[in-house]
Parts: structure tokens; C-alpha cells; sequence
């Protein structure tokens, strides 16, 4: 992990994985044979791509059973605790309708309305993502949306991993479907046989689906387009080197893309940092993916002033941000751009992954600075309400008249002129 100044943090900005030409018609003709041949397109790609021959597409009772079953009652409980955390955390955030009168008789509100039906896409590969199940069905649940369907690709036996489909059960999910990639995008927009069509899609997963939701985004909604794996820590000498060390190497092992940044103004912090990540990268599982990570998107940027370090951290705008201080909370007004913010020592980033309750879909690759982590409102709509008075129309119809002919659009200005008829 090499150490820079401030002057050199351009090399951390990534673009988003476009994908290439040949992966973007992939994708296209996935989503037009998904369009039209439906489960029978899902199965074949699903052969295809993950190697899995399936009768049946939709996760049974019986295989949920089997999960609950083959778990040990302590993972339960972790599961159902997280839950109820995630739950909490996120009822806070319920947006309610409002209505405001005026002396006129005018009546204006805001009326807001769960989305009908909401996708969530868990990936596979190689890991299972239960905590991906929590943060994107939990907001929906709390939002009211009444139907939720769950796709997550099946290993080569046509199995889903058991604590995805717990995760599942927990939260009471029984529409969840075996189809992985692209054609699960495509199912989720458009609909077959077996999977509904959904109002809005969320989820990670690999270039492909990033792509598909990306070509599917105007006839369905979309969370964002999620790049690799974020974490910035901005501390001060009293941190410790092992524990940012650490906390760097969580991001690490995502991905060998993803980004581990350590912010400080502390020399010697930088250089027992530097040795530390060297020292535990060699006794990790996943250490060639998080020694690539390390070297090609890991740096400490070693800053002349504290003021300096700020400025750094809301030019990086990270997926994550760690503050490690003598007193976190004097930062946290001087932050402005962050995905999730961790404050002090206790605070490690996975504890927001998964335990705490606030959402871990978060804004990433700079997007911080104009977005937000998933949360309720993204599976609400928001209605205007408009109800005019005769009294208010009376005056405000020439003005309203005025205003539509100075754009040139007379047939809105006679639309409320004929209303005078009314009070002839």
C-alpha cells in the first residue's frame, strides 16, 4: 500500500465498468429472448451461464425448510437480531402524507404511496449474501410495498446457499426465483410465466446485471449502478495501526477493484499502517484478492495539515468513511460527502454491513456527493394533491391565464377561463 500526498489522488478515481461492446449486445439479446420466449429463455441461459439444469424456477416450501433445518439455532438468532435492528433503523425513516389549507379554500398536499411490486436481486458466486436479503427487502417492507420477488443464481446442483434462502424466510419472502445475471433483470422487468414483472429493481451483482439494469431503467426503476467496494478511514495519531489495518483489508477482500484509502496527517501513522496491511494481507483467506486490491486501488494519502485531510476525505466522497479521532463527533460536521459514516475506534465498517440497521447498498465511486443509501423512500412515490377554491380560482385565473399565453400556450389559458362561466 503506497503512501501519497494530496497532489496524486487523481489516480484513485475509477469509472464506472461500462462493460464492453460485445458484453453490452450480450445483454440485449438476453433481455429480447427473455421478452419473448420467457421461463424458457431463464432456463436455458441459467443452463448456460451457471451450469444448472432446473425443472422448476421458484424456490419450494420444502427447500426453505431444508434451510431453516440446516442451520445452527445461534445463526438463527444472529439472523432474526440483525433483522430486527435493520427493521428499526429504517422505520425511522417513514415519509407520511401532508395536506395544507389556506383562508381561501385552497387545499395542497403531498400524498405519498408505496411502489406495488419490488425486485431484489441477491448475488451468488463465491459467497452467500444473507445481508444483502436484510438491506434490500427490510426498506421495502417498511415503504408497504405488498409484493416482493427475490432472484439469486443457483449453483451447478440448482441449489441456492442456505442462509440466502433463511435470510428469506425470516423476512417472510416466498416469491424468490433461481435465475442469476441478466435474464434475472430481464425477468424482473418484464415479466414471464413464472416470475412477475416488478415496479423497481435493487441489488448488486456483476457487470452484466449492472448492464441489464442499466438497459432496463425507464420501463422499471433502478437503485444505481454500483461500482466496486469503498473504504476511507480519516484518522489522527491516536488511532491504532492494527485496527485501520484491518478495517482496509475488509473493503480489500471484496474485490480485487475495490478501493481501501487511509487519510491522516500522522507520519508515523502512515508508515505502522503501510507495515500492518503488508503484515495481515498474508494471513487472510481471500489474500489474492485483497493483495490486488491493495496494490492497484489501496493507498494512504499523507496530508500536510488536519484541514487538508478533511478536504480530502469530501473530495474521495467514499462508499464508507471511518472516523478514527480523538473526538470523531467535532469531524462529523465537516463532512459532507459520504455513503455511511463510522465514528470512533468501536465503529468498524462491518458492523454497519451487517448488525447495526442502517442500509450497507450505499453510493460509491464519488456518487456520495448527490446520492443516498438505499432507504424507504426509494420504494415510495410521492403525489401531488391540488384543490383550488372558487374563491382561489377567482383570484388567480388571470394570472394563471397571463402566465400560460406567455409561454404560447393559449389552450392552457382558456382551460381556466372557461371556469369564469361558472360565476356569470
Amino acid at each position: 500500500m503506497k503512501i501519497i500526498n494530496k497532489s496524486d489522488l487523481k489516480s484513485l478515481k475509477r469509472s464506472v465498468d461500462q462493460g464492453t461492446e460485445e458484453q453490452r449486445k450480450t445483454v440485449q439479446e438476453i433481455i429480447a429472448q427473455v421478452k419473448q420466449q420467457g421461463d424458457k429463455a431463464v432456463k436455458e441461459y441459467t443452463e448456460r451461464f451457471d451450469k444448472a439444469k432446473l425443472d422448476a424456477l421458484k424456490v419450494t416450501k420444502g427447500e426453505f425448510e431444508q434451510a431453516y433445518d440446516s442451520l445452527d439455532g445461534e445463526f438463527v438468532e444472529i439472523l432474526k437480531e440483525a433483522a430486527k435492528n435493520i427493521t428499526a433503523f429504517h422505520e425511522k425513516q417513514r415519509s407520511t402524507s401532508w395536506f395544507d389549507s389556506s383562508e381561501d379554500g385552497t387545499i395542497l398536499g403531498q400524498k405519498i404511496t408505496p411502489i406495488d411490486a419490488a425486485g431484489v436481486y441477491v448475488p451468488g458466486g463465491t459467497a452467500a449474501y444473507p445481508s444483502s436479503v436484510f438491506m434490500n427487502v427490510i426498506p421495502a417492507q417498511v415503504a408497504g410495498v405488498k409484493k416482493i420477488v427475490m432472484v439469486t443464481p443457483p449453483d451447478e446442483d440448482g441449489n441456492v446457499p442456505d442462509g440466502v434462502l433463511l435470510a428469506a424466510h425470516i423476512l417472510g419472502v416466498e416469491d424468490v426465483y433461481k435465475v442469476g445475471g441478466a435474464q434475472a433483470i430481464a425477468a424482473l422487468a418484464y415479466g414471464t410465466e413464472t416470475i412477475p414483472a416488478v415496479d423497481k429493481i435493487t441489488g448488486p451483482g456483476n457487470v452484466f446485471v449492472a448492464l441489464a439494469k442499466r438497459e432496463v431503467f425507464g420501463d422499471v426503476d433502478i437503485d444505481m449502478i454500483a461500482g466496486p467496494s469503498e473504504i476511507a478511514v480519516l484518522a489522527d495519531e491516536t488511532a491504532r495501526a492494527s485496527e485501520i489495518a484491518a478495517d482496509l483489508l475488509s473493503q480489500a477482500e471484496h474485490d480485487a477493484r475495490s478501493s481501501s484509502v487511509l487519510v491522516t496527517n500522522s507520519e508515523p501513522l502512515a508508515q505502522s499502517v503501510q507495515k500492518e496491511v503488508q503484515s495481515q494481507l498474508d494471513r487472510l483467506p481471500r489474500a489474492d484478492i485483497a493483495r490486488q486490491s491493495v496494490e492497484d486501488y489501496g493507498m494512504i494519502v499523507l496530508c500536510e495539515t488536519w484541514d487538508e485531510a478533511v478536504d480530502t476525505i469530501n473530495e474521495i466522497a467514499p462508499e464508507h468513511l471511518e472516523v478514527v479521532t480523538e473526538d470523531p463527533f467535532q469531524e462529523l460536521g465537516k463532512i459532507k460527502h459520504a455513503g455511511a459514516i463510522f465514528l470512533g475506534p468501536y465503529s468498524s465498517e462491518p458492523v454497519g454491513d451487517y448488525f447495526a440497521g442502517p442500509n450497507h447498498v450505499l453510493p460509491t465511486n464519488g456518487t456520495a456527493r448527490f446520492s443516498s443509501p438505499l432507504n424507504v423512500d426509494d420504494f415510495t412515490k410521492k403525489s401531488s394533491v391540488i384543490s383550488y377554491s372558487r374563491q382561489a380560482l377567482e383570484n388567480n385565473v388571470d394570472k394563471i391565464a397571463r402566465f400560460a399565453r406567455l409561454e404560447g400556450l393559449e389552450a392552457h389559458a382558456r382551460a381556466v377561463e372557461t371556469r369564469k362561466e361558472r360565476w356569470k
